[in-house]
């Protein structure tokens, strides 16, 4: 099948849209023909070389939704004509990692650094006659892509596809990091660094989750302004710019969470985040932080007294499919304001003008139309 897709090539440092060849769906896969993909900084990440150990070339896009058009033998979960959203991180269901209750940590995770089929370890995609890997299985930048059913979940038809797909990521890993990672109890303080679309949905979260007072900091008004408008009580432009308030509003208690969500995580700016939080405070690092980077700054004698924490946060340490099915029903439910986070959207041909729109940081979310 001749397809197109956005392909990073080794040494390239922009997307290429071009012909794509696409094998059919073998047993246990499906064919999708997807319909809008979301922009997160991990494509961004890839497309300038960061994931170092990942295969170039490789197809971009990990968060998207689409509409089954084929599936090949044996395959259950999904029919034709079903709608789906594209879980990134799919999950096998019987290795120790998922039978003890981690499926966003499934032994298939390995094989991402290929991102060739999950039942086979062999490509389905190629160009110039080469093999292509698909970004986390899914290589959602592309007008159809063949997937394991286990990378995608059923939603509602009625359901618009061009806001359900960010629930494959930016949902999934936002507000899971809030309400699983970060662990956000009912009158907690919280604090959300970067407000693009995992930032956004770590803040619902947490309000979802009971927070008494949600705090957000980033240093793009229209992003700090989209905050507020989630239902933050306030935004900064920096964390150094936010603890005075947060100490006066905590009557000194400051935090008990501060949420990492910024584009590009920064070693040297953990001290700041660190000194948000109050006793037992934890601080959670969802942003991806460059391959190379091995210091971090923080008061250890500050970490020791006070017993604060930090974790690491993959896919807001949630089972794929149990997040997502979670959270479009929440939407479905009118829950989750997912028209409030997309805010562009482009033809795959026009993929460039979205990059440069992220990294002027004037998107909270900018979508792809593949089949536009």
């Amino acid at each position: 099948m001749g397809e197109r897709a956005a392909v990073v090539w080794p040494g390239a440092d922009a997307w290429s849209v071009e012909p794509v060849e696409l094998a059919p769906p073998r047993a246990g896969e499906v064919l999708v023909r997807i319909e809008a993909a979301g922009l997160c900084h991990s494509d961004a990440h890839l497309l300038t070389g960061g994931y170092a150990g990942l295969r170039r070339p490789m197809v971009g896009g990990h968060e998207g939704a689409g509409v089954v058009e084929a599936v090949g033998p044996g395959v259950t979960l999904v029919g034709e004509g079903d709608h789906v959203v594209f879980a990134f991180m799919p999950s096998c269901g019987t290795c120790p990692d998922c039978t003890a209750g981690r499926q966003h940590l499934c032994v298939l995770g390995a094989g991402v650094a290929q991102g060739f089929a999950v039942s086979d370890g062999t490509p389905r995609r190629r160009a110039r006659d080469t093999d292509l890997g698909s970004f986390c299985f899914v290589g959602s930048f592309a007008t159809r892509t063949v997937v394991h059913e286990r990378s995608v979940v059923r939603c509602d038809p009625a359901l618009p596809l061009d806001e359900v797909c960010l629930l494959g990521c930016a949902g999934i890993t936002g507000w899971g990091a809030a309400v699983n990672t970060a662990g956000v109890g009912v009158g907690d303080t919280t604090v959300v660094v970067g407000v693009g679309g995992i930032g956004a949905m770590a803040l619902l979260g947490a309000r979802y989750a009971g927070a008494g007072q949600v705090w957000a900091v980033d240093p793009v008004g229209s992003k700090r302004d989209a905050a507020t408008d989630l239902g933050a009580d306030g935004a900064a432009a920096s964390t150094a710019g936010l603890a005075a308030v947060l100490r006066d509003e905590t009557r000194g208690r400051m935090a008990d969470q501060v949420i990492l969500c910024a584009g590009t995580g920064d070693g040297a700016a953990m001290a700041e985040a660190m000194a948000l939080l109050g006793k037992q405070g934890r601080a959670v690092v969802v942003n991806v932080h460059d391959d190379a980077e091995r210091e971090v700054r923080m008061s250890l004698r500050d970490l020791q007294s006070y017993e604060k924490q930090v974790r690491g946060c993959l896919a807001g340490s949630w089972s794929p499919r149990h997040g997502l099915s979670t959270l479009l029903d929440l939407y479905g439910r009118g829950r989750i304001p997912l028209e409030k986070l997309v805010t562009a959207r482009y033809p795959l041909e026009k993929i460039h003008d979205g990059v440069a729109d992220q990294e002027a940081g004037r998107n909270v979310r900018g979508v792809l139309l593949p089949a536009a």
